[in-house]
Order: C-alpha cells, then sequence, then structure tokens
C-alpha cells in the first residue's frame, strides 16, 4: 500500500501543478486573439495568429484533462452515482476507469504515430505561416501520458478506498485550498 500512496501523492502533485499552469493558457489563447483583432485593424493582419490560437487552445484542454481527472470534474452520469455509498462508487470507478485507460492507450498509439510521421518527414502546416507540427503533437503525446498516469492514480484511489483507507492527495470532494472549488456560502462563512 506505500507504493500505492507514493505513486498517488507525485502524480497528483505533478498533474495538479501543471494543470494549474494550463489554466493560463486560456489567458495565452486571448492574447493571440486579441493581438488578430488589434493587427487587422491597425496594419496589416498577422498571418500566424489563428494557427497559434488553436495550438494554445490544443495544450490547453489536453494538458487541463489530466487536472480534471484528478479534480473529479470529468462527465458522468449523476443520476444515479451521486446516490452511491462512497464503496460502491470506488467499486463502479475500478471498474470503468479501464475503459478510460483502455482509450487513453488507443489515444497515445494515435499520437505517437502521428508525432512520428511528423518529426519523419518534417510536417509542417499547410497554412501561409507554415509552422513545424511536431512540437503540438508532442505536446499531445506528453498530455496522454500524464493522463493515462492520472487515471492509474485514480485506479489505486479506488482501490484503497475499497480496503476502508483514506487515499492521500487531493480528491474530489474535498475542501482544500482551492479558492476556485468553493461555493458562495463557504467563503462567506454561511
Amino acid at each position: 500500500m506505500r507504493f500505492l500512496r507514493s505513486y498517488i501523492r507525485f502524480v497528483d502533485e505533478v498533474n495538479y501543478r501543471i494543470g494549474r499552469i494550463a489554466m493560463y493558457g486560456l489567458f495565452a489563447m486571448m492574447a493571440i486573439l486579441l493581438w488578430s483583432i488589434i493587427s487587422k485593424a491597425a496594419f496589416s493582419p498577422s498571418l500566424w495568429t489563428l494557427e497559434a490560437a488553436q495550438f494554445a487552445m490544443v495544450a490547453y484542454f489536453f494538458f487541463g484533462g489530466p487536472y480534471a481527472i484528478q479534480m473529479g470534474s470529468n462527465v458522468r452520469m449523476d443520476l444515479l452515482y451521486e446516490n452511491w455509498s462512497l464503496k460502491k462508487k470506488a467499486a463502479v470507478d475500478a471498474i470503468t476507469i479501464f475503459c478510460l485507460i483502455a482509450y487513453l492507450f488507443v489515444l497515445l498509439w494515435g499520437a505517437w504515430a502521428s508525432f512520428s510521421y511528423s518529426i519523419e518527414y518534417g510536417e509542417r502546416s499547410r497554412s501561409i505561416w507554415h509552422p513545424y507540427l511536431w512540437p503540438i503533437k508532442l505536446a499531445l503525446v506528453v498530455a496522454t501520458i500524464l493522463m493515462i498516469a492520472q487515471a492509474v492514480s485514480e485506479f489505486f484511489k479506488d482501490i484503497l478506498r475499497l480496503s476502508g483507507e483514506t487515499p492521500p492527495g487531493r480528491n474530489p470532494g474535498d475542501q482544500h485550498d482551492d479558492p476556485a472549488s468553493r461555493t458562495v456560502g463557504e467563503e462567506t462563512g454561511r
């Protein structure tokens, strides 16, 4: 059980920090699009802004994935799930997580093939800007590996819950130091 706890702590901390940094990717994308608007209005339009904004959005989305899994922000059918006990939730999650892991391995296989192709042939975008595509494809590979690691961490948490232990780290529903997770009543003390 010590290995499970160490793995959970390590992966959760890495993905928490990367997820918090990835949140600011939205601001980077907004800045790129703002520059696009200003450059079109004030002088000649920038050729790189639309594609750079798309790259920023892809990185934001994929590097936010492990964080979303960790925080329990992923979509699930709460119609039945919400009324179940913690042990029943853990048992169902421990089984269904294998569907997610299988999907992520297929995604990783495709991402790796695409990244390898991009490196081997020097693949570039067909736009006027003509950037290399391997950096964003590498980001997809790295983010998918982080999502797999987080899914395994969630599986280990479910094993600990099923054995009656409380898993370490940030768990969905825990009250931790993240102000974004607080409700209005908690902020005002009501």
